[in-house]
């Protein structure tokens, strides 16, 4: 299942994080984001240990979707070393989101 974070959490849990870390920037009231929400647990039960996946919720936290110019849900950032690296709008298939990994 993949985790929730906050802003208050960010920093620590994707910024600072020694693995890439793929973001799912979405919101609740998303149809596309819940049609990802199952392929998402699959990536990251796929990448663990390798590599993290957490969700972070627009409307509860709309500094960090400024922050990313987050335009669209669901959006999807990939970051290494506390940089974006790659990133994707829509509902993406699970092969597309373990493509970012390689």
């Amino acid at each position: 299942m993949v985790q929730i974070i906050t802003s208050a959490e960010f920093e620590e849990k994707v910024l600072k994080a020694d693995l890439p870390v793929l973001v799912d920037f979405s919101a609740t009231w998303c149809g596309p984001c819940q049609m990802l929400a199952p392929i998402l647990d699959r990536v990251a039960d796929k990448v663990a240990g390798k590599a993290l996946v957490y969700k972070v919720d627009i409307d509860a936290c709309p500094d960090l979707a400024v922050r990313y110019q987050v335009m669209a849900v669901p959006t999807l950032n990939l970051y290494r070393n506390g940089e974006v690296a790659k990133q994707l709008m829509g509902l993406q298939s699970e092969e597309a989101l373990m493509s970012l990994f390689s």
